[in-house]
């Protein structure tokens, strides 16, 4: 049935974003409908005879009983083509910059706006022809969407058939038809663009290990808690621990080909420095700007809410689909503890019975939908992607205990804790070194023997001793450190070091901002030289003062400042100084 063949529903209720219409008998479960006069877009969450339950993704101000809804037979989907990258969206996939263009710096209720440019053309070149059999997800033709980023045109999955007609290279715009398929007696028609439920997953050959880092260039989350391309991890920390900042650094410097960064629920002046900021950020690897294989989703806490609770599958939508192209693809959602809200919400205004701080007793369940599409697959086209997922998690005070956090736990394999007193001490990143973990260690060691053989019994040394000051500090909180031994005052002299000459980022220093894999490595064994031969030397009768007072120990404090990623000979000649100052007879003298 077509969307003009059916009856229009009659509103019999609203409240808040929850909206009910009877005479709905044609629809079906998350239908897309256009409600009331302005022809508000919602989605059918629940259906009772001819009582169909509606969440309305915009202000539902105005609307009464009597009013109309009319449905459209299709389920809420994501446009997905050519003209992504670079542009800036709202939850449901409307542009922000088209919308500004139509209805001024206020959105009119209503206002629908092509989430592609309908009228730009780009130029096809087309990878088959005429006679080919063609395969769901295949690639049949390219668009050079940015400077960075080769658009490869896909089958939709489900489709395949013959080709009857393929355009030649030229420019084209989306609706151009430029391929026709024969498929079961019936000619299908595609264009550069095409449809995909948000909520559905899309379709891959197989599922692969992971093997590969998404390196980050943050010490503390490369060399000792790493994440895989294709893995998942949180962020949780309180207000003003730097959630927001960590996600924009790894937008910024991580190694994935395509970045999407979803502001979900957050306050709008941080999308406005998300806004502001990304076009004017210059990518480190390319040097062109960021926003060329960028994707902004931009929900601020007081848009609608219900558009909040659909905009990280709508992000998460795009990202399978340039998956599917053999791109890595890199999502920062910020906040999904503003999307649970959002739920808990829609979840009290439909009187479902609460769970756990009055969340839906489904949390689990739909995180687990969220953070499950991640992973790395080899596609439909034959094409090797994954997305790697990164969700930021707002604990009310701070607390990990409550329900968003537990239950983010059980679906991701990192967790990079921030930290209120290293926040407070202006330690960046503020990610806890105790309370933060990545199952992916073990996954990557191969990948980093090749960069430095020894890293793994290196981190695992590292973290070791950072436990082992943890400990140490209690006995100094009650006795004083001068009460300690030198061999366990110089645990604690080794773990400041870490902290201080590694740990700590200068997100502002041109050359301490990134850090490449050779250089982490190179640090990390120059500090854990200087932690052994002073226990060589302290062993030997030297006093640990001494040792700090030597000239290299300043040199090892500034080498993340003063040695650049392309200098690495000089922490050559740092680790000789190492071994040759704390290994003299003037050092070991009393």
């Amino acid at each position: 049935m077509s969307a003009a063949d059916r009856s229009p529903g009659t509103i019999i209720g609203v409240n808040g974003p929850i909206v009910r219409a009877s005479g709905m008998r044609s629809a079906s479960m998350l239908d897309v409908v256009e409600v009331g006069g302005h022809g508000l877009i919602g989605e059918i969450i629940r259906l009772d005879e001819d009582v169909a339950t509606i969440q309305v993704y915009e202000n539902t101000t105005g609307l009464q009983p009597g009013d109309t809804v009319h449905g459209t037979g299709a389920p809420l989907s994501v446009r997905l083509g050519p003209g992504l990258i670079g542009n800036v969206y709202d939850g449901i996939q409307r542009p922000l910059r088209g919308l500004r263009e139509k209805s001024g710096v206020f959105i009119r209720r209503g206002e629908k706006v092509s989430p592609l440019d309908e009228e730009k053309k780009w130029g096809f070149t087309p990878l088959v022809k005429i006679g080919d059999d063609v395969e769901s997800g295949q690639i049949i033709g390219t668009v050079q969407e940015s400077r960075m980023i080769e658009h490869r045109v896909l089958v939709p999955p489900s489709m395949r058939g013959g080709v009857t007609m393929i355009a030649e290279e030229g420019e084209y715009t989306i609706n151009d038809v430029i391929c026709r398929l024969s498929q079961k007696r019936q000619t299908v028609e595609l264009t550069l663009c095409h449809n995909w439920p948000a909520r559905k997953a899309r379709p891959a050959r197989e599922q692969k290990d992971l093997v590969a880092p998404l390196f980050t260039g943050q010490r503390v989350i490369d060399s000792l808690f790493p994440i895989s391309k294709g893995g998942t991890a949180a962020i949780p920390g309180g207000f003003g621990t730097g959630k927001t900042m960590t996600q924009q650094a790894l937008a910024k410097f991580c190694d994935a080909d395509i970045i999407i960064y979803i502001g979900c629920g957050e306050r709008g002046n941080e999308m406005t420095d998300v806004l502001l900021g990304f076009p004017e950020l210059v990518d480190p690897r390319s040097g062109l700007p960021l926003m060329e294989r960028t994707i902004l989703i931009a929900n601020t806490s007081n848009m609608p809410v219900a558009a909040r609770e659909v905009c990280i599958y709508t992000g998460i939508t795009m990202a399978e689909y340039y998956r599917d192209m053999g791109y890595a693809v890199a999502i920062m959602a910020d906040s999904t503890s503003r999307w649970a809200e959002a739920l808990r919400e829609l979840s009290g205004r439909l009187e479902e019975m609460p769970a756990d701080e009055g969340f839906p007793a489904y949390l689990p369940s739909r995180l687990a939908e969220f953070y499950e599409r991640a992973g790395r697959y080899e596609a439909l086209s034959g094409k090797e992607g994954s997305i790697t997922v990164v969700g930021a998690v707002s604990p009310p005070g701070g607390d990990f205990s409550e329900p968003v956090t537990q239950n983010t736990k059980r679906f991701i394999r990192c967790f990079w804790a921030l930290d209120r007193d290293l926040a407070d001490a202006r330690h960046y990143p503020a990610i806890s070194w105790l309370n933060s973990y990545s199952e992916y260690a073990a996954d990557l060691r191969e990948w980093w023997a090749d960069a430095d053989p020894n890293w793994a019994s290196h981190r695992d040394e590292a973290i070791d001793i950072l436990q082992k000051e943890e400990k140490l500090q209690q006995i100094v909180k009650l006795v004083g450190p001068d009460a300690l031994p030198d061999t366990e005052r110089l645990v604690l002299f080794a773990a400041d070091l870490l902290k201080q000459a590694f740990l700590q980022q200068n997100a502002f220093d041109e050359v301490d901002k990134y850090c490449e894999p050779k250089k982490q490595a190179a640090m990390l064994g120059i500090i854990l030289d200087v932690y052994h031969a002073g226990k060589e030397l302290i062993e030997g009768g030297v006093a640990l003062e001494q040792i700090r007072r030597q000239e290299v120990i300043q040199k090892v404090m500034r080498m993340k400042s003063t040695i650049p990623n392309d200098a690495l000979d000089k922490f050559s000649d740092l680790a000789r100084q190492v071994q040759r100052e704390l290994v003299s007879p003037e050092a070991k003298q009393p």
